[in-house]
């Protein structure tokens, strides 16, 4: 079979020859169009399912939405696991998929299980899908910042239907979450004194502006043979008009909406600021589709955002805070850097060795096509080019060139010795090669099958360390396959090419081969005269290497050096978000004074920001920055840099923090789904004993050698206002408990009756008590 094989790639020489350029230069093509990441997707499909209750408090948020939604998505197809985050006014629940799930099947699915439960939700609520990313897809983060001439609700503005819009045309973006500023409303502020004096009910102002900021359809009027589309116009182009609404009759004339409130562009009371360096911002977070390259997605929102900075208003300044593409770039380069090293030895040793430059290209050549046919592979399945995939190459590198070493120096040896026959006795060129392939090919079959056996568990590994680890072993298994079917292929090819010239009738070995032979002899003469010695040592070492590899530290991943700090900033439960923001400022300007952070730019979050999957507490903020080199030019390792932060932030007072990078940060959370890499749970049914059995635990670890960053997890009662209606007092009155609850949070929170249109923009209409 081999000998068929061998013998037609030879008959067809030419072909198989350009055959091979055309598969080089294809697979160089495809490898620029290859997608570029760190590692390869880990995540689970998996859907997001946010419920906004604005105002509803968290044990609320649990029992009245969080649970039906859970409980609805148990049992339904290729659901893993469900869980949910419930705080104030929000619900997150992720429902994870098994692996192989079409990520849009699985939002068929849940889109068809929240149907069923919507009827069981409270009123108001209205659960939507997050739209499709990926759990370490935060490519990039952006900010607004004003130099004092545009207000905070003017730049969220602009960042809401300016910034983000356009960059949400560029392919390839999943979301942008916008955070800081102020989200600009219309807002009718009713005076609850002018209500009493008046003799106004809340009741009464809600029924006057139900369904008027509205237009209505009037049908068609017909005139001298036109057609006329007749339109109702209900929505003012200045929502001042609605002063004028007659709400009801008094005794000394029509009461009006001007009499007992007023109309005003406020901002939404906000759950979440930002803030770079210091100062206010408007922080924009870029998430990419799962599937989309880093980098070309990078470059492109790139050009984006130049063109966006010649549009804005004077004394508006956008600003990039972070990018994963550097982080990306410097990864890949390294890998790549390892890769083309490996190679340039290889190459070096072979020349070396050979002295023969038509040996070595024959052999050499098999290292860029069993790349490019790595690549090609990699295409047609779907992968991309990652630190893992490079690293299985890098690896592999050193053994490409075995099977193409036996094959093609058993072939000059065969045609060396045909060449010495006398001229009748010599067997044609094509036949010796054919000969000298099959010879050698059950030891190349064999050593690429145990190699390719030692890399076959790596595929049987689950989880996420499968998906990350798997990537290697096939980029190792099918670089190895290549490297042996080139070996039948074109190496006979291009011997029966470059080596059908005369060749020297005498194997000479080169100097560096002698130089070898000649250092070994004492070593191996050695090692057999005191053989008892070297078995015994051997032994000693293996049981040496053992212990050692039992006892040392186990990670799944070594630490990486991102090139940025990513820092998350915990104060007390209950603090509000003005005091909460005055802390995460205190951490920025600390964070500022660690040299490689000077001269960069910080990014804070406080809070949440509409519409965030990243459901947490006006008590949590997260600050990242780049590290630069400092000024005096001194480059300090990582974990002195690190050092340096966590000292500094131990100087703020009232704080809990973690000093991470993030995409390690997002690596953690979707390996445990916590944020760290070690997380003790203690499950009971009193909290009170748990926060002390937590507490213990804690005093126990936290001198524990390697530890950092530790803490207890903040839960406390959070302080809260409790309105209660007198039941007795209500039918005393005559009055219905869903007025009295529905007038509370008009009066309190506010309620939206609509929309304001400003040319394409729209902000919500809402009505809620003056502030006292």
């Amino acid at each position: 079979m081999l000998k068929k094989i061998v013998a037609a790639a030879l008959a067809i020489r030419t072909y198989v020859v350009l055959a091979a350029v055309f598969i080089s230069l294809y697979g160089l093509r495809t490898v620029q169009q290859l997608p570029v990441d760190v590692f390869p997707d880990m995540n689970r499909p998996y859907v997001n399912i946010l419920v906004e209750a604005e105002g509803y408090a968290p044990e609320e948020i649990e029992k009245l939405i969080s649970f039906p939604i859970e409980t609805s998505m148990n049992g339904a197809p290729g659901v893993f696991r469900v869980r949910s985050s419930s705080g104030i006014g929000l619900a997150v629940i992720t429902v994870e998929f098994d692996w192989g799930w079409d990520i849009y099947l699985c939002r068929q699915i849940v889109q068809e299980r929240l149907q069923l439960v919507q009827g069981q939700l409270p009123e108001g609520t209205a659960p939507f899908l997050a739209p499709v990313a990926s759990v370490t897809g935060e490519i990039m983060r952006l900010a607004l910042t004003s130099d004092g001439t545009v207000s905070p609700i003017e730049l969220r503005t602009i960042a809401d239907w300016d910034v983000r819009l356009q960059l949400l045309t560029v392919g390839g973006v999943a979301q942008i979450i916008d955070i800081g500023g102020g989200v600009k409303q219309y807002q009718v502020l009713v005076d609850p004194l002018l209500l009493a004096k008046y003799d106004v009910t809340i009741d009464e102002v809600e029924e006057t502006l139900q369904g008027t900021n509205i237009n209505t359809p009037g049908g068609f009027a017909y005139d001298q043979g036109e057609e006329l589309l007749v339109r109702n116009i209900g929505r003012p182009d200045n929502p001042k008009d609605f002063e004028n609404l007659v709400i009801k009759k008094g005794e000394h004339g029509s009461i009006r909406l001007h009499h007992i409130a007023k109309i005003v562009e406020g901002r939404k009371v906000p759950r979440g600021t930002a803030g770079i360096n210091g100062q206010d911002a408007v922080v924009m977070t870029l998430m990419k589709q799962p599937d989309a390259n880093t980098l070309e997605l990078t470059e492109r929102l790139r050009v984006e955002i130049d063109r966006i900075r010649e549009n804005l208003p004077d004394g508006v300044t956008l600003h990039e805070v972070y990018e994963q593409a550097l982080f990306i770039d410097t990864a890949v380069h390294n890998v790549i850097e390892a890769l083309r090293d490996g190679s340039i030895l290889v190459v070096i040793i072979i020349v070396l060795f050979l002295l023969n430059l038509r040996m070595s290209f024959i052999i050499l050549i098999s290292i860029p096509l069993c790349f490019i046919t790595t690549a090609l592979v990699f295409s047609w399945f779907g992968m991309s080019v990652n630190t893992m995939t490079l690293g299985g190459l890098a690896v592999a590198v050193g053994e490409l060139v075995d099977s193409a070493i036996v094959g093609a120096e058993n072939i000059y040896r065969r045609l060396r010795e045909n060449q010495a026959k006398p001229r009748g006795e010599r067997q044609p060129l094509f036949k010796v090669i054919t000969n000298a392939t099959d010879e050698v090919f059950t030891g190349i079959v064999l050593g690429t099958a145990i190699v390719l056996f030692v890399v076959m568990p790596l595929f049987a590994l689950p989880g996420v360390v499968g998906r990350l680890f798997t990537p290697i072993g096939t980029a190792y298994l099918v670089s190895i396959l290549t490297s042996m079917i080139v070996s039948i292929t074109v190496t006979p090819v291009l011997c029966s090419f470059l080596l059908n010239r005369k060749l020297p009738d005498i194997e000479r070995d080169t100097f560096l081969v002698r130089f070898l032979k000649q250092s070994i002899k004492p070593v191996v003469y050695g090692s057999i005269k005191f053989r008892y010695a070297v078995v015994i040592g051997s032994i000693v070492l293996c049981l040496w290497a053992l212990v050692v590899v039992l006892t040392m530290g186990k990670d799944l991943l070594p630490e990486f050096n991102e090139g940025s700090a990513y820092v998350i900033v915990m104060a007390p439960p209950g603090i509000n978000l003005d005091e909460s923001s005055k802390l995460g400022i205190a951490v920025e300007e600390a964070m500022m004074k660690v040299p490689e952070i000077g001269a960069s730019i910080t990014g804070r979050r406080t809070g949440r920001a509409e519409g965030d999957e990243h459901a947490i507490g006006v008590n949590i903020s997260e600050i990242e920055a780049e590290l630069e080199n400092p000024k005096n030019g001194v480059i300090r390792p990582r974990a002195e840099i690190m050092a340096d932060i966590r000292g500094r932030l131990a100087e703020v007072p009232g704080i809990i923090t973690e000093v991470q990078q993030p995409i390690q940060h997002r690596i953690s959370a979707v390996i445990s789904g916590a944020r760290t890499q070690i997380v003790i749970k203690i499950f009971g049914p009193n909290l009170g004993e748990l926060r002390r059995l937590g507490k213990e635990v804690h005093a126990a670890i936290k001198d524990v050698p390697g530890v950092v960053d530790d803490y207890v997890e903040q839960q406390a009662l959070v302080p809260q206002i409790r309105i209660t209606p007198k039941y007795e007092e209500l039918a005393m009155h005559g009055m219905k408990l869903t007025h009295v609850l529905s007038a509370m949070e008009t009066a309190l929170q506010g309620k939206i009756f609509g929309t304001v249109l400003e040319g394409e923009r729209y902000f919500d209409f809402i009505v809620r008590g003056v502030d006292t």
